[in-house]
């Protein structure tokens, strides 16, 4: 019989998961080719605006395959609903069979989603993390701070948001635990940190170039469809590493893609991630250097994610 799991119970469950190591094992088992990972579907809606992804797939020779439907509503906080919504399915490999609805409400994504910003932060910020700015004030910059713990201990955190009520909520939310600094501006938030985050749905870049100070760390997290861009392409230029999570992705959605569309880099220049967490060459060597990982989500998160809330789920029921 199929299993539904709702998003109280996945919630509790999450708690005794290592989501950021899930998430690295994940990575290196795409680019090690032990994957099977079609190109992701997708419905972009105008009025109102919002984008809903289907991503599926499995890595091979394990028992589960995953089909995940997640969507963005952004203008869903003027009814009192978060911006994320979907479930996740789960199916035996072996025979099709239905396993596991995960009525997560778009909350694995989410969790996903930031805990790959801790894998990017911990292997590509600088050793000493001077500033956290997040670009942002919604679930996903939340969750990016809160996942950054995992990685760096630093308290000092400066944000900047298009709405003054929801900058002042984010800082509320950490106030106490990190010493959280208002931004007027990304340019300016970006002088004061060096590791930043951008969460945003935009369609116009935030940063630029010449906002970037030396040994810069970025992870562009907000840029997942190929008209989305939170960073001008002359930082990619400028960067000494470029990381996309799914390079085939990278080819028609995120910051890569509209470098390379607009000729500011080639796709040589770019790594992939679960590649680069395995090679240290292709880490930081330095504190000058400038690095960007662009996520744009990959599905073997989504099958990393509710594997493990499936078999803690069932660990818990059987136990």
């Amino acid at each position: 019989m199929t299993k539904i799991i709702q998003l109280s119970e996945i919630k509790s469950l999450l708690k005794d998961i290592d989501v950021v190591t899930a998430m690295a094992e994940g990575f290196k088992q795409y680019s090690n080719g032990n994957t099977v990972v079609p190109p992701v579907g997708e419905l972009l809606f105008n009025n109102p605006p919002g984008d809903v992804h289907i991503k599926y797939g499995y890595i091979k020779n394990t028992d589960f395959y995953v089909i995940k439907i997640a969507s963005g509503f952004y203008g869903n906080s003027q009814w009192g609903i978060p911006s994320s919504q979907g479930m996740m399915l789960l199916f035996n490999q072996k025979t099709g069979e239905s396993v596991a609805v995960l009525l997560d409400e778009g909350h694995l994504t989410d969790i996903r989603t930031a805990a790959a910003g801790a894998v990017a932060a911990k292997f590509f910020a600088p050793k000493s993390v001077t500033g956290i700015g997040i670009l942002g004030t919604g679930i996903q910059a939340k969750l990016q701070l809160q996942y950054l713990k995992e990685v760096t201990t630093c308290k000092n955190v400066w944000v900047w948001g298009r709405n003054p009520s929801h900058v002042q909520e984010f800082k509320a939310v950490f106030d106490g635990e990190y010493d959280v600094q208002i931004a007027k501006t990304p340019a300016a938030l970006a002088q004061q940190v060096n590791l930043i985050v951008t969460t945003t749905p935009t369609e116009k870049p935030l940063l630029q170039s010449e906002d970037i100070l030396p040994g810069t760390h970025i992870t562009a997290v907000g840029s997942d469809t190929s008209d989305k861009q939170e960073l001008d392409s002359a930082i990619l230029s400028k960067a000494d590493l470029v990381i996309a999570d799914s390079i085939p992705q990278s080819r028609s959605r995120g910051e890569i893609y509209r470098a390379v569309l607009s000729g500011a880099i080639a796709e040589h220049k770019v790594s992939e991630l679960g590649t680069a967490i395995q090679n240290v060459p292709l880490q930081r060597s330095n504190e000058q250097q400038i690095s960007v990982v662009d996520l744009t989500g990959v599905a073997v998160q989504d099958i990393m994610i509710t594997t493990a809330v499936y078999e803690k789920y069932i660990t818990k029921i059987e136990g």
